[in-house]
């Protein structure tokens, strides 16, 4: 089996930089998507109230955009000499599907419970996570209609170790022409669409994988250029300033064919500071426990979230009504702590031993090895690696 990793001059083996601001940062991003969910839901009836909420959470959508970023960053940064293609993909597999087969059985239970029709075939085309490749309205938001994202990302899974070759090889020049073509290539979207039949239009713009990708690829190509010691971007403090400055303007003021171009930009720049501030040992304020346990958990919890709400709420009677006074914030907030819940059970009880099952042993490093600091070129950390079956480094999910 080709090595997917093996490409180039070898390198010494090196101890993997933690990355534990970027499992803090899966936190933030997870939870602007329940923020999201929250809204559109229309949980929160009072006026006073759903303004705030739609305030901070309007672009909440984008979250997944982040986790996108992420996951091309991550994927490529903790690449490893000597892993195959087979190796690449089962741990992959083993890190992604079990959570969503249970999250699979669980929403057509509720399906059946509320004798809701499920066509065969959805099922299974949901099941096999091919459901991102359907423009039928009806068959890429199936059984647990967040799972559209995995689909996505079982493909970038798939195209990486195919990529990850050229990628290695590629000129520094090159690689910082992808830096800048990628987001003019998602603003490209906005116009293309026009070529798509309008039924197809969401489809082809938020879910349809090779066009998600782009945001895949603008993460792996900036890790690369850190790999190599080239990344040039503002430290945390400033990253952090030009995505809230973003974020605002976006809510704001920005129409949506452009805010998705910037806030890919200011999702990048906050993801490449937080590594490089982990690696180079300086403050962040994204690693500290709490926040890294979110971030461990944030996977689960983004795929238990809205089939959650949506249950309660059509169990209750209260699906789109809407609570009145302070009911509906501490519902959305109740919403919030069972959802955590969930997902720790999940993580602790699912995620965790069944990586330790299924996903294949990496070799120990040798401990011996001193630690290189970020943007030498053996600076390759190892995130997403499992040590006794727990993740300690940022995994893209």
């Amino acid at each position: 089996m080709t090595s997917a990793a093996a490409v180039s001059t070898a390198r010494p083996a090196v101890t993997p930089a933690r990355l534990p601001s970027l499992t803090g940062l899966r936190w933030i991003a997870a939870l602007l998507v329940f923020g999201f969910h929250a809204g559109t839901m229309r949980i929160i009836a009072e006026p006073d109230y759903k303004a705030v909420v739609d305030a901070l959470f309007t672009l909440g959508l984008s979250g997944v955009q982040f986790f996108f970023i992420l996951s091309g960053f991550v994927l490529v940064w903790s690449a490893r000499v000597g892993d195959s293609r087979r190796t690449f993909w089962r741990r992959r597999v083993a890190k992604i599907y079990p959570n969503h087969v249970v999250l699979w059985g669980a929403a057509l239970l509720v399906a059946w419970w509320f004798a809701d029709p499920v066509l065969p075939a959805v099922a299974l085309e949901n099941l096999l996570l091919l459901q991102a490749w359907d423009p039928r309205m009806g068959w890429f938001y199936s059984v647990n209609t967040v799972s559209w994202s995995l689909s996505c990302e079982f493909f970038f899974y798939l195209c990486l170790p195919l990529a990850l070759p050229l990628l290695r090889r590629a000129s520094p020049k090159l690689l910082w022409v992808l830096i800048v073509a990628l987001p003019l290539l998602i603003l490209a979207l906005w116009p293309a669409q026009q070529l798509v039949p309008e039924v197809s239009r969401w489809w082809f713009t938020q879910i349809f994988p090779p066009v998600r990708s782009l945001e895949f690829w603008l993460g792996a190509v900036a890790a690369e250029l850190m790999r190599r010691g080239l990344w040039r971007g503002p430290g945390l403090t400033v990253a952090s300033l030009v995505f809230v400055g973003t974020w605002v303007a976006a809510a704001q003021w920005i129409r949506a064919e452009l805010w998705t171009t910037l806030l890919a930009v200011a999702y990048l720049l906050v993801i490449t500071a937080a590594a490089d501030a982990d690696v180079r040992d300086k403050r962040s304020p994204w690693r500290s426990r709490p926040l890294v346990w979110l971030g461990e958990v944030s996977f689960a919890f983004y795929l238990v979230h809205v089939l959650v709400m949506t249950s309660v709420l059509r169990w209750s009677g209260d699906w789109g009504t809407g609570f009145t006074g302070w009911r509906g914030p501490a519902v959305v907030l109740g919403f919030l702590a069972v959802n955590l819940v969930l997902a720790g059970l999940l993580h602790r009880f699912v995620e965790t031993p069944m990586m330790r099952r299924l996903a294949p042993r990496r070799p120990a490093r040798p401990a011996s090895v001193p630690r290189q600091r970020a943007g030498g070129p053996d600076a390759a950390g190892e995130s997403g690696q499992q040590t006794n079956g727990r993740s300690t480094y940022a995994d893209s999910r």
